[in-house]
């Protein structure tokens, strides 16, 4: 699979690489490709089959072919290849441990997840379940109130947001629960119905999920701790009693009241600005109590508009169920996007062994990873809305311990979307890099102090691929901008 003509920017950056690798003949015998591999991509255990199987995929030219040679044009084709992508294709399936207990994991989680727009009189409706089920999201908000006629209906209360029916949010889940992840779903039930009405939601969870529905601890299970995803691939209930099993929601009190009295299978739900507070007093604490226990952060209650926080502040602290409003879109939805494209997209994603830790914080003796990112030139960039070529640059953003964010960008390159070029160098130290992600925004300069966003694309720094490699551009609501796309070197020790 190769993504189209080059434009001539970035053919010249791959042409000037063909010819030192090829000391300047006409093709590039599988050794010095092998040498490439290894010296400039990192590829530190490819070998002469993997050099052979490049030149099998990628070289259409006979005579190269037979000579175990690569053309220019092969070589061309492999470095716009999925091969070449910033992002690690290893972590395009699951890849991680599966068996560790739910406490260990990252999960996809999302808010409110019934509205398609604001808190106030926004709509509710079906499809924003299908939707955030097919991001992979494993946590879902379900608020229940009272409807006419016996049947709870499912809505944002005392607001003027539309109404939908639970049975149909419940069938809907049944339905779509699985499509892109085989691993447990959450249901984060907000009830308030009368005891009647919750009566009615039990009987719904039992006959539509059946056999889906965890009701029972599973018997096998002596260690005191939450299952892992391997073990629940059904969907468990986070409220009404009877079905409750692993994710009793209570109040949360203090970390060393949730030590002493808290039990494994209960879990604590609390708003950004206490959860934030919480972090910046006691992040070493926050994180020991997650080790543990599953906590859940929301948005707060006065953000009507459904805009969100930056996930990754809590993310840092090891909270498992990070909630965003997923209609939402911007940079925290591109950050949580960014975060479960690993692991297969599976919607869990192992945490990094220094939240597991038991010291009491980050070590910051420890040697920072030094990162260098070399920004060349972007291919096929959209033109803007007056109908013009670009005038554009792009920001990298770093996401991770608050001493490792920061941000840098390129200069601007006027009137031109199709190969604007930039050999723009970029130096990060970060303490934490399991902890990262970072984020690639092409930007249109629209004023002095003014832009407008063009695309953009994230992924975890345990993602990132060192060597001559291609970032994907993806739009505001996460789609493939394809062909559009940068080209840059990544390097890190």
């Amino acid at each position: 699979m190769h993504r189209g003509k080059a434009p001539p920017s970035r053919r010249a950056e791959i042409q000037h690489l063909y010819q030192t690798y090829s000391s300047g003949k006409t093709i590039l015998p599988a050794c010095a490709l092998l040498r490439f591999l290894h010296k400039e991509q990192n590829e530190l255990t490819a070998n002469e089959e993997k050099a052979d199987s490049l030149i099998d995929r990628y070289e259409i030219e006979e005579t190269a072919r037979e000579s175990r040679s690569m053309t220019f044009e092969g070589f061309l084709r492999y470095m716009e290849s999925k091969d070449c992508c910033v992002f690690d294709q290893a972590h395009t399936s699951v890849y991680t441990s599966m068996d560790q207990p739910l406490t260990h994991y990252f999960i996809s989680s999302s808010h409110n997840t019934y509205l398609t727009g604001d808190q106030i009189v926004g709509k509710s409706h079906l499809d924003a379940y299908v939707s955030a089920l097919r991001k992979g999201c494993r946590c879902l908000e379900i608020d229940c109130w009272d409807g006419p006629d016996m049947e709870p209906v499912v809505y944002h209360g005392y607001t003027l947001t539309t109404k939908i029916l639970f049975k149909d949010v419940i069938t809907t889940v049944e339905q779509h629960a699985f499509e892109v992840s085989a691993y447990p779903v959450i249901l984060s039930l907000e009830n308030h119905c009368s005891k009647e009405q919750q009566e009615v939601m039990a009987k719904y969870l039992v006959s539509i999920l059946g056999e889906k529905l965890l009701r029972a601890p599973l018997d096998h299970l002596t260690t005191g701790d939450l299952p892992s995803p391997n073990k629940e691939k059904v969907a468990v209930a986070e409220a009404l009693s009877d079905l409750v099993v692993y994710t009793k929601s209570v109040k949360f009190i203090s970390f060393s009241h949730s030590k002493d009295n808290q039990n494994y299978c209960e879990n604590t739900s609390m708003a950004e600005k206490k959860a934030r507070k919480l972090a910046k007093a006691s992040a070493a604490a926050f994180a020991r109590h997650n080790q543990r226990f599953l906590s859940r952060i929301y948005p707060a209650g006065s953000r009507t508009s459904s805009s969100n926080y930056n996930p990754q502040e809590f993310w840092s602290v090891g909270s498992q169920l990070v909630a965003l409003n997923f209609q939402s879109l911007g940079m925290p939805m591109d950050l949580n996007d960014g975060r479960f494209q690993d692991n297969g997209g599976c919607g869990y994603v192992l945490k990094p062994p220094v939240l597991m830790s038991s010291q009491e914080c980050f070590d910051p003796s420890l040697k920072p990873t030094h990162l260098l990112l070399k920004v060349f030139s972007g291919s096929n960039l959209p033109i803007s809305r007056s109908g013009k070529a670009l005038d554009s640059f792009v920001t990298v953003e770093v996401y991770g311990t608050s001493s490792d964010s920061n941000r840098k960008h390129t200069h601007t390159v006027k009137n031109n979307s199709l190969s604007p070029y930039w050999d723009s160098a970029m130096n990060f130290s970060i303490s934490v890099p399991e902890l990262c992600l970072l984020r690639f925004c092409v930007r249109e300069q629209t004023g002095l102090l003014s832009s407008e966003f063009v695309g953009q694309y994230t992924l975890p720094f345990t993602s990132l691929k060192k060597g001559y490699r291609w970032v994907p551009l993806r739009s505001r609501d996460g789609c493939s901008m394809d062909p559009a796309s940068l080209f840059l070197f990544v390097w890190y020790s």
